[in-house]
């Protein structure tokens, strides 16, 4: 949630306030850039000191190294970097721009080598918001083109045309994502209420179990015994 404390009547500068589900960012802000999950040089504990009230993360490289799987083995990327405050990702737009001689872009997405080990990869609105949400970061960008100073009007006009398309395909992409993180919250939640309905009914000794017989067939027991 967004909302404007204060603002200019000449300027129209503005002062507010932007409350995610890992805490509050006064705006505007001095957000640290942590590219692959720390901030060079400047620890947690660190950022904290100096009052960092958000962190960016960069999608791509965290795509590349060290991926998703080490990260979602961490519980998402505030785990990975130990940091409890929001964390914007970025979408990597701008990757598509300064790799520009290693990747391909279509209305599809960004087909691209990543500069590590130059891997063939590919990213889509829909690949960029699943990777965000895989980090499990607050504020998510749409996948967008980044074009260059120098290039031609009619050629930033189609790419504007194409980030606004791909802009509404990640909407829904996310809103899918939501969908589905609501129904397996859902799915867990009852999962969990017929475990423990199941528990609270299974005998929890021998003792229980014969007592939870007829009271002929402990007697009967017994003589046998």
């Amino acid at each position: 949630m967004f909302e404007i404390l204060a603002q200019d009547r000449q300027s129209r500068a503005r002062y507010g306030r932007l409350t995610t589900a890992h805490g509050v960012i006064d705006t505007p802000a001095f957000m640290p850039v942590g590219t692959q999950g720390s901030v060079k040089g400047v620890s947690p504990r660190e950022l904290l000191e100096l009052d960092a009230q958000i962190v960016l993360g960069n999608t791509y490289h965290l795509f590349v190294r060290p991926g998703l799987e080490v990260i979602k083995h961490f519980g998402g990327l505030h785990n990975f970097m130990n940091w409890d405050g929001p964390i914007l990702t970025d979408s990597g737009g701008y990757q598509i721009f300064s790799l520009a001689k290693l990747r391909k872009i279509t209305e599809d997405g960004v087909e691209f080598q990543n500069h590590v080990d130059g891997a063939r990869a590919f990213i889509s609105p829909e690949i960029a918001m699943e990777i965000q949400a895989a980090l499990g970061s607050d504020i998510a960008m749409a996948l967008d083109e980044c074009v260059p100073h120098s290039c031609e009007y009619d050629y930033a006009a189609q790419s504007a045309e194409m980030t606004t398309r791909w802009a509404k395909r990640c909407k829904e992409a996310l809103h899918r994502l939501q969908d589905l993180t609501a129904l397996s919250s859902q799915v867990s939640e009852q999962e969990n209420a017929e475990r423990s309905t199941s528990n609270a009914q299974r005998p929890t000794s021998e003792t229980d179990s014969i007592n939870s017989q007829p009271t002929s067939v402990r007697h009967r027991s017994r003589r046998d015994v």
